[in-house]
């Protein structure tokens, strides 16, 4: 009893920088097993071109380097004594809550902006499920990680404050701003959407979403329920 409460504690914990390297690591092999063969990629992802020039334009070599660094991590979380962060449980658990969290997300931002489906413009199943992880993983740690949580930890030390309402509005007021950069991101460069109100709204509300989750729950399930969505919109929606 006492072993299965731990269990569930731990399933419902969240998640910290000792466990996301080994909760995101499937994400991380599968999107870079697959980018490889696709003449798109990520626009947030800078690690594929290292990869490819290290590999030196060697398809095999590059896979061998991602399946190395799969391996690697792999290592690193055993020597660390985290190997319980491998168990099926975890992916399943996290697998099930990403969906929850894109299912509660799609009909949070519809309410606002009302009816609306983002498809992307991504042809071909195979393209849209590389695309789902890569977005996944990098567009979190870029607008999570580094936009939101580094960023307000720097606003946090030019303007430092003891008063809690006075965090929570800093705090408040960047996740906004993140949000709304988030979105805009992906109207910008060559690639970029056109503008159109509605979109931009839709995804400035579920990028404040994924920043609710991020902090509450963790990198991993933001990552999850990143995938599982850009999945149910890119792969599995009609036509």
């Amino acid at each position: 009893m006492s072993f299965e409460a731990g269990s569930t504690r731990a399933l419902l914990a969240p998640s910290n920088a000792r466990t996301d390297l080994g909760l995101t690591l499937p994400i991380f092999v599968a999107y870079h097993l697959g980018v490889i063969f696709l003449p798109v990629r990520n626009a947030a992802d800078l690690v594929t071109q290292y990869l490819v020039e290290l590999a030196h334009q060697s398809r095999v070599a590059y896979l061998a380097f991602t399946i190395g660094i799969g391996a690697a991590f792999v290592a690193v979380l055993v020597l660390l004594g985290r190997r319980e962060v491998l168990r099926w449980q975890s992916f399943v658990w996290l697998a099930l809550e990403g969906v929850l969290y894109a299912l509660a997300m799609r009909l949070v931002a519809g309410a606002v902006v009302g009816r609306l489906f983002l498809a992307g413009g991504i042809e071909g199943k195979f393209t849209g499920l590389v695309m789902s992880l890569g977005a996944g993983l990098y567009e979190e740690i870029a607008f999570r990680v580094v936009l939101f949580g580094l960023g307000l930890r720097c606003l946090r030390v030019l303007w430092p404050g003891k008063g809690w309402w006075r965090r929570t509005l800093l705090g408040a007021g960047w996740a906004l701003a993140s949000a709304v950069l988030f979105s805009a991101w992906h109207h910008l460069g060559a690639l970029g959407e056109q503008f159109d109100l509605r979109v931009f709204v839709f995804r400035a509300v579920c990028g404040l979403i994924f920043t609710v989750i991020y902090v509450t729950r963790g990198f991993a399930p933001v990552v999850w329920t990143h995938v599982s969505y850009d999945v149910w919109v890119l792969v599995m929606a009609p036509g």
